[in-house]
């Protein structure tokens, strides 16, 4: 089985890959036709740092959101914490935990949450527009459970069930989404990686609630005094569902450095095709110096990108970031700080930080 394995997974994954070029089309008709948007949101500082091109190559917690494969390679425990501020100037802030905990010789558990913060907004009327009536505060939380597997020493699977909700005071939506993610690692030193995760992939969701209800006068009514309560239903909506396929390869600078990882230069490329929106191109460049220090760009492309005229994001492409990561114990844990920044125009980028905690 381990032959079939070795020999099979890397045929169909190179197939895959190939599969982008002559099929580069995104669905830019249905744009705006699909909502929970935030689960296209990445949330850590790590991944997002080169624009989310390292779904081939993501390990750890931060696998559930760019292929959830990669959380097998969670040995013991890890911890992870990160705050984004979300297009900076628009005070939207992202907070996001998340555990992975080892089970077994190659499984893992992960559990990730995710909840934006959009401060206080005036209630505002018809009859008073200027507000005076207190402020509300929309909650978007979506959480993931998640399993992975090492089924041999190349290839690593795993699932992710995400819960979203959705709501105001008086008005909310809820829903599931399922992610679905496979690795392949080859060569001497694991150098060469490809990996494809589906992602979003759910019911439909809808909004109900009490904001939905007005009064209005009963019609039979001769005086108009009695009135009744009159419910409108909101059109449900699809996920915004996505296929990742991406491949990565890890380059040592030296020749005995591939043994120790002194020096490393590790490039990635993932095609996304999005089901709501165009597709996307992204590519990635990290150096790592012992796992210690690790400083990253990455490109994120999609069609018209390039023109202001034609650019239907507000993400201008460009992305960069670092991770610093501290060994500490006699056990090899490890503390680690990571950073990232995303070009935006408007607004000032999309910043954030992380914190990391591998025991």
């Amino acid at each position: 089985m381990k032959k079939f394995y070795k020999f099979f997974a890397p045929v169909a994954l190179a197939g895959l890959v190939a599969i982008p070029a002559g099929t580069y089309a995104g669905n830019p008709d249905r744009v705006g036709q699909a909502g929970a948007t935030e689960l296209l949101i990445n949330p850590w500082a790590r991944s997002s740092g080169w624009a989310g091109s390292n779904v081939a190559g993501v390990r750890g917690l931060e696998a559930m959101y760019s292929n959830v494969a990669g959380t097998a390679f969670t040995r013991k425990t890890e911890l992870m914490f990160a705050r984004t501020q979300w297009l900076k100037g628009t005070d939207i802030n992202i907070n996001s935990f998340g555990l992975t905990q080892g089970v077994g010789e190659t499984g893992a558990l992960g559990l990730s949450i995710m909840a934006m913060d959009f401060g206080d907004i005036p209630i505002t009327t018809v009859a008073q527009p200027e507000g005076g009536l207190g402020t509300y505060s929309p909650q978007f939380l979506n959480i993931g459970l998640s399993y992975a597997k090492g089924f041999s020493d190349n290839i690593y699977g795993g699932l992710t069930l995400r819960v979203i909700t959705e709501k105001t005071a008086s008005v909310s939506a809820r829903g599931i989404a399922l992610d679905a993610g496979i690795q392949y690692v080859t060569g001497k030193y694991d150098q060469l990686k490809f990996g494809i995760a589906l992602k979003n992939v759910g019911p439909r969701m809808q909004f109900r609630g009490d904001g939905l209800s007005f009064k209005t006068p009963v019609p039979s009514a001769t005086n108009g005094s009695s009135q009744m309560t009159v419910e409108q239903r909101s059109a449900s909506f699809e996920l915004p569902s996505l296929l990742n396929i991406g491949a990565g390869y890890d380059i040592y600078l030296s020749k005995d450095s591939a043994k120790m990882k002194t020096n490393r230069i590790t490039a990635m490329g993932t095609f996304t095709s999005n089901s709501f929106s165009k597709d996307e191109f992204k590519l990635g460049l990290e150096y790592g110096w012992k796992n210690i220090v690790m400083v990253r760009v990455g490109y994120t492309y999609e069609k018209g990108i390039t023109k202001k005229a034609d650019r239907t994001t507000v993400f201008t492409g460009p992305s960069a970031g670092f991770t610093v990561e501290i060994p500490f114990g006699k056990n090899k844990s490890t503390f680690g700080l990571d950073y990232s920044y995303r070009d935006t125009d408007p607004f000032q980028g999309t910043h954030s930080l992380g914190v990391r905690i591998n025991l």
